[in-house]
C-alpha cells in the first residue's frame, strides 16, 4: 500500500512544452526554427510539434482560421522566455537574428536580466534573455536595495549599441548595468 503526502505542494520536476495557435503554420514552424533552432519532431496540415532539446516537444503550433486576435493588454499570455549562459550567446543570437531580418519589437535591461523581445508571425512574443547577476543572492541584493522598486520595468535600449559595445570589448560589468547600453 502507498501513503501519498498531499500535506505540501510538489513543484513541477520542469516546464514541459508550450501550445500555440496560428494562423500562418508553416510560417510559424520556420520562424521558431531560425529564432530558437528548433527540430520538427511531427507535422501535418494543422499541427507541428518543435523541439530543441532531448525533450519530444517544447513548442506545439495547431493551425487555426480564427482571424481575430485577443486585443493588447487583453488577459491571455503576454510572452514566455528562453534564458542564455552567458552574454555573448544573448548578443551572437541577436547578431544572428538581425541579419537574417528578424528584429526584436522591444528591448529592455529589466535589472535582473537584459532582454530581447520578438514577436513570432501571429505576434506571440517571445523573450530570449540572459541574466545580468552571477547568483540568486546579488539579484535578491540588488532587489533588496530599492533599485527594483523605483524602476519594476527596466530601461530600454538600442540592441545595435549594446551590440558594438560588446563587440568593442567593454566590460560585461558595465554592459549589464541598466541605462548604460
Amino acid at each position: 500500500m502507498r501513503q501519498l503526502d498531499c500535506g505540501k505542494v510538489i513543484s513541477p520536476a520542469k516546464f514541459a512544452h508550450v501550445v500555440l495557435r496560428t494562423r500562418k503554420l508553416k510560417e510559424a514552424v520556420a520562424w521558431y526554427a531560425e529564432v530558437l533552432g528548433t527540430e520538427t519532431v511531427f507535422a501535418n496540415d494543422f499541427l507541428a510539434f518543435l523541439t530543441y532539446d532531448e525533450e519530444h516537444h517544447r513548442i506545439a503550433l495547431i493551425a487555426t482560421d480564427e482571424q481575430e486576435s485577443a486585443p493588447p493588454g487583453a488577459a491571455g499570455l503576454d510572452h514566455f522566455a528562453y534564458g542564455f549562459d552567458n552574454f555573448g550567446d544573448l548578443m551572437a543570437t541577436y547578431k544572428r537574428l538581425r541579419d537574417s531580418g528578424i528584429r526584436p519589437a522591444w528591448t529592455i535591461n529589466h535589472g535582473p536580466t537584459t532582454s530581447f523581445y520578438y514577436e513570432d508571425p501571429d505576434r506571440v512574443r517571445i523573450e530570449l534573455q540572459v541574466d545580468n547577476f552571477a547568483s540568486p543572492e546579488e539579484i535578491n541584493a540588488w532587489v533588496e536595495s530599492g533599485a527594483f522598486s523605483q524602476n519594476p520595468i527596466g530601461v530600454e535600449f538600442d540592441p545595435d549599441k549594446l551590440l558594438a559595445r560588446y563587440e568593442a570589448g567593454d566590460s560585461l560589468g558595465e554592459l549589464v548595468l541598466q541605462g548604460s547600453a
